[in-house]
């Protein structure tokens, strides 16, 4: 009977601190796509096309503290060059403008996002070595759920476990 407890807590002492836990589902019917543990400095990358301008779009998260964190935007330069650097207080009105442009220094957390998937998009989540391309998962017209959160007790010793 002692074994349980001392096993739980030793993954909970043996787990790093400062982790996230990433899921993605599928909003409709709530299967999980990817339920991962994140170290803090993981980058996650979004993928997508912009549905106004067709530029490619890459975003890039960092896992930390319990939240990805919006760090760098790049709206591709179709002929190939390197698109303009734009200060970070910038970008909201770039979205909205058009043209390529490329910001780095953000800051903006998040733990909660719902992705719909479109026509023209083709949103994709690189996680690790994994891509997971929205589209095949929810079909047109679906959502997938991202969620960030801090690891709780059971996800440690799950990942303890399995690792």
């Amino acid at each position: 009977m002692v074994v349980l407890p001392v096993l739980c807590l030793s993954a909970w002492l043996l787990a790093p601190l400062g982790r996230t836990w990433l899921e993605l589902t599928d909003e409709r019917t709530g299967r999980t796509i990817v339920s991962r543990l994140l170290p803090d400095g993981e980058k996650v990358v979004l993928t997508w096309t912009n549905s106004l301008f067709r530029l490619p779009v890459t975003e890039v998260f960092v896992a930390g503290s319990g939240v990805l964190t919006l760090t760098e935007i790049t709206f591709d330069d179709l002929t190939g060059r390197e698109p303009p650097h734009v200060k970070p207080e910038d970008v909201g009105d770039l979205y909205h403008t058009g043209g390529s442009f490329k910001a780095e220094g953000l800051s903006r957390p998040v733990s909660r996002v719902v992705f719909r998937v479109g026509k023209i998009g083709h949103p994709a989540l690189t996680v690790g070595n994994r891509v997971v391309r929205f589209a095949d998962e929810v079909g047109f017209g679906g959502a997938v759920l991202l969620t960030a959160h801090p690891v709780s007790f059971r996800e440690r010793i799950a990942w303890w476990v399995t690792r």
